[in-house]
């Protein structure tokens, strides 16, 4: 085979291969025997037709493509043996022509990461800060959720709950349907269709009111996108909401060894503080990372970008697998997997890059994970598994699995490293910048 190599960019070798006349009459002849055994030939038993036979029967172009399957990676094989390539998957083939064979490979190759001085970073951790109108507002949210609604005899008003039957009808189709549905009268809902809840405003117990509404032509969902429906409903009920005082009884009611309600504030308070921890740190360590990637020179081919992006997509299947799975999300955002691939590729490349970086980082820094730190990560994930226990420590007995969590160790006490880097050199700043001021004192 006769090779040349026309670009080696993003970790990716493109090379043009021009095969030889013997090795494809070789493979040709291969190719024959093969089919020549599988193929019912009329007049001849199974593995007797001539060659000529064959090639008559199934054409020239089918015996040269069952050809170039053995033949094609067996040259590349040898291409990344003489070109001393280190490949991490199978290469793109394009034939380009066909007498003689040329065909173009695009290997991936191994990423190369090339670290910045990562030990000059120099990033403060922000500060945690729970303010009284945020604890005043989860207290808020927590009466909404231990509210009461009561029957009221008056029209209903927007904040009530509603019991409504419901007769619809599809103006281009007159498909009827009738349901009785119970409706929050919130302004500018969309359920069941804009506009909706708008009309049971100011209707009263038994009253009945007929409407029309339709879809924006632009309406997101284009199956319903300029339809028009008639209305007809009938309100049952109407329900008011009362929210609990917030008292030394509602904070008893709740449970959880609340004796007050200074105990529920109280408990309310860490809540917030350790959620806003958690939100800070991983906000400070996101930050940490893009400072190392920023100045990190990273290479790597696509084909690990369409591999993360594989993976998002498996994400969103398995959120949504009670709702359709990745065909229903699709469908919910009105978009096609090629359109979602695209959207979802910036955060694919971050993800890689910061995947390579960290990896580089952990070589670098000599960074592992031991057999009993990864046995008590298992059996830390087990205390959370209840009734999975048993089937996730069958599980992570394989040592793939575990490999997977040994990954994640490293990873995690990877960041770890970089964040006590970023962490003391803005503490060594700071202390720095006061002793400077006090001096000038």
């Amino acid at each position: 085979m006769k090779i040349s190599t026309q670009s080696v960019e993003n970790s990716q070798a493109t090379l043009q291969i021009e095969v030889e006349p013997g090795e494809m009459e070789e493979s040709l002849d291969r190719a024959y025997h093969h089919l020549v055994k599988r193929v019912g030939i009329p007049g001849f038993r199974k593995g007797k037709a001539p060659r000529s036979v064959l090639e008559t029967y199934v054409g020239r172009d089918g015996l040269q493509r069952e050809a170039l399957e053995d033949l094609v990676p067996r040259l590349c094989a040898r291409a990344i043996e003489e070109q001393n390539m280190e490949v991490i998957a199978q290469p793109q083939i394009e034939i380009m022509e066909l007498d003689p064979v040329v065909f173009k490979a695009i290997f991936p190759l191994r990423p190369q990461v090339e670290l910045g001085d990562y030990h000059s970073i120099s990033i403060a951790p922000p500060p945690v800060e729970v303010s009284d109108e945020d604890i005043n507002n989860a207290m808020d949210r927590l009466r909404e959720r231990h509210a009461v609604w009561s029957p009221v005899e008056r029209p209903a008003k927007f904040e009530d709950l509603t019991t409504v039957d419901i007769e619809e009808e599809v103006k281009e189709t007159g498909l009827k349907r009738n349901q009785r549905q119970q409706l929050l009268v919130v302004k500018g809902s969309l359920f069941p269709l804009p506009g909706f809840v708008e009309h049971l405003e100011g209707m009263a117990k038994d009253e009945e009111k007929e409407f029309a509404l339709a879809y924006a032509d632009d309406y997101r969902f284009k199956e319903l996108a300029g339809k028009d429906f008639r209305f007809k409903v009938k309100l049952i009920e109407v329900k008011e909401k009362h929210l609990p005082e917030l008292n030394d009884d509602f904070a008893k009611s709740l449970g959880q060894s609340m004796d007050d309600l200074e105990s529920l504030r109280n408990s309310m308070t860490d809540n917030l503080k350790k959620a806003a921890e958690e939100m800070t740190r991983r906000e400070y360590e996101r930050k940490v990372l893009e400072a190392v990637a920023g100045q990190t020179k990273v290479e790597f081919p696509s084909i690990l970008v369409d591999q993360e992006i594989d993976s998002l997509l498996k994400e969103r299947d398995m959120v949504f697998r009670e709702r359709g799975g990745l065909e229903g999300y699709l469908k919910s955002l009105n978009k096609t997997e090629a359109e979602i691939r695209e959207e979802f590729r910036p955060e694919a490349n971050r993800r890689v890059t910061e995947s390579l970086v960290l990896g580089k980082v952990a070589e670098q820094e000599k960074i592992t994970a031991d057999k009993a730190e990864v046995d008590a990560e298992i059996e830390s994930m087990m205390q959370d598994a209840g009734d999975k226990a048993a089937d996730l420590r069958k599980l992570f007995g394989t040592s793939q699995a575990r490999h997977v969590v040994e990954d994640r160790l490293v990873t995690r006490k990877t960041v770890q490293c970089l964040v006590g880097i970023a962490e003391s050199n803005a503490s060594k700043e700071n202390a720095d910048k006061e002793q400077e001021e006090d001096s000038v004192e």
